[in-house]
């Protein structure tokens, strides 16, 4: 069985930058039926998109949202998400550390459906007992 890719934001948004790393969208492309994002992802690019000026970009933003809701599975942060989130969030500040708690949320949906976070914030996760993927 071939591996499901997270996309974090920063890799799921490359291809709306006026100057897109090359290798995260040849990535995207060798990869377009085994990529997924989810809901916190979403929840990022739709407030990007509703703090814009009414425009052309904001108009971008929102047509390119559609088209992820249309064509991407979306995973969802659930109990049990929630559940291993908070037993990693308590070893990490048992540790010292202090993940984003939105980190947090993405790694525990990669963990508990088995998926590879793809990201370019590589040492945001490292923390997380995660498989990861980053540019």
């Amino acid at each position: 069985m071939n591996s499901i890719y997270l996309l974090d934001t920063n890799i799921l948004s490359e291809p709306l930058k006026k100057i897109p790393d090359l290798e995260v969208l040849e990535f995207l492309e060798k990869n377009e039926i085994s990529i997924a994002t989810c809901s916190l992802v979403i929840h990022e690019l739709e407030y990007g998109m509703e703090i814009l000026q009414d425009g052309k970009k904001k108009k971008i933003l929102e047509t390119f949202i559609n088209s992820i809701l249309d064509t991407l599975p979306i995973f969802d942060y659930n109990t049990a998400a929630s559940t291993w989130h908070a037993k990693e969030k308590a070893r990490l500040t048992k540790a010292g550390k202090t993940p984003s708690f939105v980190d947090g949320q993405i790694a525990s949906i990669a963990y508990i459906n088995n998926l590879k976070l793809v990201t370019k914030n590589t040492k945001d996760f490292k923390p997380f007992k995660i498989e990861l993927v980053g540019f």
